[in-house]
């Protein structure tokens, strides 16, 4: 070959090894630019947006677009604004441009929501990420299946919103339990959880929460309360009141209300802010909004963290909640935990410990569900930020812990009804950390409850039409 030739290719080879060169630092430095733009674009929403709308577009994920929710609509609102809903105009702070991505930005953060749109077809096999399940019907024929309790050989006590106690032997056949007080069925309220005496197979203690009828004058009112009575077969007798939250009110909804023995045998639950935000939860010295302690009698426990404050009442063993429908112990560390409804976003995941404040309603991640917003603080110094929280809300309720060997993969992990989405979520936890989640039993029903029963198999409720369902791993 000729000298100039091979000249000619090299300076050839050397000129296309230079072009891709530049090529590829081009497209790195285009990468660059496109993530610092949307990091710039991020920063944007975070000054001028996150206070209102959420850090994690929570004031969006799930709204009603009053105005529209095209591209050209959420331009519109950032240029003009809408004074009378207290959303000011930011034409003069953002150019055409701005807005354009600023409006692409909540559009791509609203496909979070996209995650719960599951298909509609429901079979009795679930497929897991590394477990299936099938379903074994327990119970049918009711509506607001609302809590369970297990009894000897295979029996259970099942609550019905309604006000029905059922007794579901170990061969399924149901018998309504006698001796029961009567409830207010109206709204949220009805007969809600039911817990056995830590010895029950001794003393055949029996612990129900309700939603109470109280009248002053000609005012219907109402509350949460709890009794105790000991069950004699079918019969619920000598059936005393332990616990009337205070005070009565005439909304019908946030009663709570689920009940767990802790290891101190002492009886926790849980009692809703009765829908009155700014009057309940951070009041000591009233009842609604809180985590309460009793002992099994009813009488207060002498270290409950505000038994000797004069101005707060000494049940009360942590406060800042709205309306917590999940309560469980953790069955090796005897920690106390809790998931709660949020308001529209920020439903909460929280480790209950003595004497704390968990914000409701000065902190949230929540906005009001007409889209308003009530805090701008999702922080402040003295109140317990949740260990996990969800947005959009997924309406949580019941609680469980995985135990046994029968769901091996699951172990150790924690269970949560969603009411909204209808399924049951599993949280797998590390270090107090939530490092997976994983929704199973995908459009199953409006899951209320779910607990592990003593034969190791998980028990789920759900609601319209209501069921009983065990879970037989395959």
């Amino acid at each position: 070959m000729k000298k100039q030739n091979i000249v000619f290719i090299v300076s050839l080879i050397l000129l296309i090894v230079i072009f891709v060169s530049k090529q590829s630092e081009k497209k790195h430095e285009e990468a660059e630019a496109n993530m610092e733009e949307i990091d710039s674009i991020a920063i944007r929403y975070q000054s001028n947006c996150a206070s209102c709308h959420g850090e994690k577009l929570n004031g969006f994920v799930d709204r009603k677009w009053k105005h529209g929710s095209e591209r050209e609509n959420i331009m519109a609102s950032i240029k003009s604004g809408y004074l009378e809903a207290g959303m000011p105009s930011f034409d003069a702070l953002f150019n055409e441009e701005e807005r354009g991505e600023l409006a692409d930005f909540i559009l791509n953060g609203v496909e979070n929501a996209k995650k719960y749109n599951f298909d509609s077809v429901m079979s009795p096999i679930f497929e897991a990420k590394n477990l299936t399940v099938r379903l074994d019907t327990v119970m049918a024929g009711v509506q607001h299946p609302w809590g369970i309790a297990f009894l000897s050989e295979g029996a259970m006590l099942v609550t019905e919103r309604s006000g029905k106690l059922y007794h579901i032997s170990s061969t399924l056949d149901t018998t309504v339990v006698s001796g029961v007080p009567p409830v207010l069925a109206m709204g949220q309220g009805g007969l809600l959880d039911v817990e056995l005496h830590p010895r029950f197979s001794e003393n055949k203690l029996v612990y129900i929460s309700y939603s109470k009828l109280v009248m002053e004058g000609m005012d219907s009112l109402s509350t949460t309360a709890v009794v105790k009575g000991k069950l004699n077969g079918t019969s619920l007798e000598n059936v005393e009141e332990l616990f009337e939250a205070k005070p009565a009110l005439p909304t019908r909804h946030h009663y709570g209300s689920r009940l767990v023995f802790g290891n101190d045998g002492y009886l926790y639950f849980s009692v809703g802010d009765r829908g009155r935000r700014d009057e309940n939860p951070q009041d000591l010295t009233k009842d609604p909004g809180k985590i309460h302690r009793i002992k099994d009698d009813g009488s207060i426990p002498e270290d409950n963290p505000f038994v000797h404050n004069d101005n707060a009442n000494s049940t009360i063993y942590s406060y800042g909640h709205r309306n917590p429908q999940g309560l469980t112990k953790h069955p090796e560390t005897g920690i106390i935990w809790e998931n709660e409804h949020g308001p529209r976003g920020g439903d909460e995941l929280n480790h209950i410990r003595p004497g704390l404040n968990f914000g409701w309603p000065v902190i949230s991640y929540g906005i009001n569900y007409d889209g308003t917003v009530f805090t701008t603080e999702t922080a402040r110094e003295g109140m317990e930020q949740p260990i996990n929280y969800w947005v959009p809300s997924i309406a949580p309720s019941g609680f469980a812990i995985v135990t046994g060997d029968k769901y091996a993969a699951w172990k150790g992990d924690f269970l949560i009804g969603s009411l909204r989405f209808r399924y049951l979520n599993r949280v797998r936890m590390e270090d107090g950390k939530v490092i997976e989640e994983e929704s199973l039993l995908k459009n199953i029903g409006r899951v209320r409850f779910v607990e592990m029963g003593p034969d190791g198999y998980i028990y789920v409720g759900v609601e319209e039409p209501g069921y009983v369902f065990r879970l037989l791993p395959q």
